[in-house]
Parts: C-alpha cells; structure tokens; sequence
C-alpha cells in the first residue's frame, strides 16, 4: 500500500465561501445520489438534483430560466435544437387520426415535418394562409388538435393574424402553438397573445452568436409540459451543456443585440427601398408592407431584426449579388451578431417547386437578410455596392 491516491476515483469539488461570477459548464453524464430512497425522491420530483443529463443538467435548467423570464413562462424546456423543438410538441402532443394546420410560410424543415412525416405516421395535416383568420377557419377539420404558427413568416415577413386565429382556436379547443424565434420575446409575447405553447430556436438571435444549437418549448399547462418532456427526453432531444453555457452568455446581451440589428434592420429597409434594380423590400413597419395595419396593432413599433428584398435580374444577378459582398456572409441562417445574407430559393425553400415558390413570392431575385450590429452606414454602403453590381451585366 502507498498513500498515492486512487487516480479513478473522483476528487470531491472544493469548497469556497464565494461563487463563480460566470455560470459553471456541467458536462457530466450522470449524477450520483447518496441512496435508493434519495434517488426516488428525485424521480418522484419531491426532492431538487438530476439524476442522468438526458433527463436534464444545471446548464439546460439555468438557461431555461432565463428564456422563462423573457417569455412569462415555467418550466421551459431546451432541447438539442430548434427542430428538436418543434418535433417534440407535434409528436409529444399528437397522435394517430389528428390533423394539424400550419401557416403556409412555415420555416422550410417544419413543412417538411408536416408534409412528409406526419402523415406517415397517421397525423393529418394541412396549411393555410396565416394572414387570413378566414382561411384558417375554412381549413379546421373536426379532428384539427393543433394550429402551428411564426408570427412572422420566413422569409416574405408576412404578418399573421395572430388576434383572429387565437380567437378561433380558443372557440374550437384547439391548441396553439406558435413559433416566435422570428420575433422573439422582446417583441412579441405569445402566451399573452392566447398562444397554448411557445417555441423557439435558440440557435439564432436569442444565442446571437452562430456557435451554439439549442431549441426551446415551453406550454401553459402542466400536462402538455410534461407530455412534451416525456416524448424530448425518450428520444434523446439533449441539449449540450456548452452549447447552453453559449447561449447563456449571449441572452446577456440580447436585448442591446436585438434593440440595435432592429434599428440598423429599419433603417436598411428604407436604403434598399431607394436603390436601382431593387423591385421591392419588405419590413413590417414600412407603409408599402401588405401588412402594415396588422404589424402595427401586434408589433407596434418593432420591426424587427429581418429584411427581404427582390432585386432585377434573377439566379445571374444573385450570384453577382453575393460575390459582391464578401463581407456579408451569405449563408443560410439568422439571428448573428453579425450581419447574414440568404437567397431562400437556393436553401430554406429549395424543396418547392419554381411555381411553387412563385405563389409565395419568392423568385430567384428574392434574398432575406438578418441584420446585425454594425455600422448602419457600412451596411448601407455594402449593399448598395453589392447591388449596383449585380445590376451591370442585366443593363448591358
């Protein structure tokens, strides 16, 4: 015998009279409680602790916290993703022989997931136009369980009425769920709104950072919460306790993120509407948006971070559009510090046909933009550069 410790035994963390200022990162697989009856109580919930990070960990609780506070809720969930997310509320909540209505701008993945999954599975479902309370009611089948809705839609910003089919929803006793990654808390509240459950991909501007990819789902009721839960937790939908740690530390700044890229998103709205070449440009609080009135009374002031616009010239011209912009990264997402080009024909919405993409007005032309923190005037002045270049081969 030495006294050389046991190197496979595990060194008890020390103790200290103060705490970390900064969120400790808890990769640990499994927890490790003192006896049988312990273990119960924690299983049972009457006792706090975790038991195996599948079934959650400190950094996914911390950070659910936060996005609670943000959204009015309790006991959200983080998941391994955005569409994590969303996969948890359809399939923890429906089942065989219901039918779910979308709004028909949905993000690309969530169509695929209702166009070509569910109804393998048993669960019906169809799409309608989010604008139109009206078409949303002609659409209800009497096994309609659930209505799925962004408030804005990727990528043509077109505005939902949220009042109407909340109000028809709540007639019917059908569930609302609604998507608000888009939107995000600081400018829109669906639980107030009479949204059911709400989700999110953390992944974009709530994390901010394009380094970490996490979902969130939280419900009003204690049943769909836990339904949800057991489906997330069944399947596997954990989150990484870094990537939580990541979006912890970027939710520090979301707000002065957020309030910034929407100031830099309306301003650069108004310059893209000026420019030759460019057909049109569509932001919510800009008097030519098809929804304009409807934005107002939701949204109020807040445009938000996302601005699309079409310019003249087609695939060619979008193509000279990107090369001319190698400081823009042109990649097919949202929500960065930093400022995002996407051209939703090549990517979010290259499953749909040409004619298919033409009835929700997206044409070769079309890019979404997610607008970040810099300098307005060096946005202002790289886009018009990127776009006065595109324009040269279509004027000769």
């Amino acid at each position: 015998m030495t006294d050389r410790p046991t190197l496979v035994r595990r060194t008890p963390w020390p103790e200290s009279a103060s705490r970390p200022l900064g969120t400790p990162i808890q990769p640990s697989v499994v927890y490790a409680s003192p006896d049988p009856d312990t273990l119960d109580a924690q299983y049972a919930g009457t006792v706090p602790g975790y038991t195996y990070a599948r079934e959650g960990h400190p950094n996914a609780s911390v950070l659910a916290t936060k996005i609670d506070g943000l959204e009015g809720a309790t006991d959200g969930l983080v998941l391994g993703s955005g569409m994590a997310a969303v996969t948890a509320v359809l399939l923890g909540l429906l089942q065989q022989g219901d039918h779910v209505l979308g709004g028909d701008q949905l993000y690309g993945r969530s169509l695929r997931l209702m166009r070509e999954d569910l109804p393998r599975l048993g669960i019906a479902t169809s799409v309608a136009d989010p604008t139109d309370a009206a078409a949303f009611a002609a659409a209800i089948r009497p096994e309609t369980r659930m209505i799925l809705l962004e408030v804005v839609s990727n990528p043509t910003l077109r505005v939902a009425d949220i009042e109407g089919i909340a109000a028809l929803a709540k007639t019917r006793g059908i569930l609302l769920a609604i998507d608000n990654t888009f939107t995000t808390p600081r400018g829109f509240q669906p639980f107030a709104a009479g949204a059911d459950i709400v989700i999110h991909s953390v992944t974009k501007i709530l994390a901010g950072h394009s380094d970490a990819t996490l979902g969130y789902v939280a419900a009003v009721d204690a049943g769909l919460r836990k339904a949800i839960y057991d489906f997330a937790v069944t399947t596997g939908m954990t989150p990484s306790p870094f990537d939580c740690w990541l979006a912890e530390r970027g939710l520090y700044s979301f707000d002065l993120r957020y309030d910034r890229a929407e100031e830099n998103a309306s301003k650069l709205a108004d310059h893209l509407a000026g420019l030759p070449g460019v057909k049109r440009v569509l932001y919510p609080t800009r008097h030519d948006h098809p929804d304009h009135n409807r934005a107002k009374s939701l949204l109020g002031a807040r445009g938000g971070h996302m601005v699309s616009f079409e310019i003249e010239g087609g695939r060619a011209a979008a193509n000279r559009l990107t090369r001319a912009a190698p400081d823009i990264a042109f990649a097919p997402t949202l929500g960065d510090i930093g400022t995002t080009l996407s051209h939703p024909a090549s990517s979010s919405h290259r499953g749909l046909s040409a004619e298919a993409r033409a009835e929700l007005g997206i044409s070769e032309g079309f890019f979404r933009v997610s607008v970040g923190v810099e300098e307005i005037g060096l946005l202002c002045a790289e886009f018009e550069a990127a776009i006065a270049t595109s324009q040269i081969e279509a004027a000769r």
